[in-house]
């Protein structure tokens, strides 16, 4: 069983959101009942720590092709525990095609973690409001998702995942990469200021997962600000690893205990191209397949895969 440290934390001055609130009556209902909520909850919040130092290593058998990334983890999980300190590293961005594991990878990591896991989307973003907020004098302002994930949830280090980010777009007036040239810097960070709530937040300890098919259309100053890891597709054999742990994984949950426990290496090989968002339901239509059939086991006909339009055969 993984036990995790959690030490606490305050993410606002409930000084400041008191007065916050006293200057906010009669402008805005919704900003009251939000400055409300932050007094009701209070300002800490836990900054978890994985107790071993082995955490990470079920991550090396899930995410085999993650090797450089869970290495420079490990490390800095060491360090964590050598100096009594919190796991707090830079912010990362992994780099690869479509299918290899990243957004998947990235929700593993914060369930390993025992922290929130917040997925925000950058795919054709065009308003940086999404993550900093929209002033409470527009009509329908609400704070944005760092905001809204430190002052609802109950951890100070949510694992952020900033999905395809190089597809982010905006103008001048509306950048939705400008915020994170704050909330990537942790001393900056400590005072992030939401434009809605309008109060300081300490967002320095949030875990920052950005992820990218390529760096084109990053802007430099903020690469810079980040690990960059390229990330490989898995090998054939690494690739038939993460099929198995994944088909015993639904045997024991759907209780399939007369099912056949290894799968058969020609329907390994079959699997081999079909991607982790895929996987799952590849394999549940397989065992459907097989079950409809009298079966307690998978055929590599009961693997029936299905071409997306415009793309070629990927792998993990």
């Amino acid at each position: 069983m993984s036990i995790t440290l959690a030490r606490s934390r305050a993410v606002y001055d409930l000084n400041e959101v008191q007065g916050a609130l006293d200057r906010s009556r009669g402008r805005s209902p919704e900003l009251e009942a939000f400055y409300e909520r932050m007094l009701e909850t209070g300002a800490e919040r836990f900054v978890t720590t994985p107790s071993s130092i082995d955490a990470l290593d079920p991550l090396f058998e899930e995410c085999p092709n993650f090797d450089d990334v869970l290495d420079d983890l490990a490390r800095y999980l060491r360090l964590a525990h050598a100096g009594d300190k919190g796991f707090n590293v830079m912010p990362i961005l992994l780099l690869g095609g479509p299918g290899v594991g990243k957004t998947h990878f990235a929700k593993r990591l914060a369930k390993v973690m025992q922290t929130d896991c917040e997925l925000i989307s950058m795919n054709a973003l065009s308003a940086g409001f999404v993550i900093t907020g929209s002033s409470a004098s527009w009509r329908g302002a609400k704070c944005g998702k760092v905001a809204e994930r430190l002052v609802r949830g109950q951890f100070a280090n949510p694992v952020i995942v900033l999905d395809e980010v190089e597809k982010a777009t905006g103008s001048s007036q509306s950048d939705p990469l400008a915020a994170l040239y704050q909330l990537l810097e942790p001393e900056t960070a400590s005072a992030f200021r939401d434009e809605f709530i309008d109060v300081d937040i300490d967002a320095s300890q949030i875990f920052w997962v950005l992820t990218a098919n390529s760096t084109e259309g990053i802007p430099h100053p903020l690469l810079n600000r980040m690990a960059v890891y390229e990330v490989p597709a898995p090998t054939p054999e690494q690739a038939a690893g993460i099929a198995q742990r994944m088909y015993a994984g639904l045997l024991r949950e759907l209780n399939l205990s007369a099912f056949d426990p290894r799968l058969d290496d020609v329907v390994l090989d079959r699997l081999a191209g079909v991607s982790p968002r895929d996987l799952r339901k590849t394999l549940l239509d397989g065992l459907g397949y097989a079950v409809a059939d009298g079966r307690a086991h998978v055929k590599v006909d009961d693997i029936r895969l299905k071409p997306t339009p415009g793309k070629g055969r990927i792998g993990f």
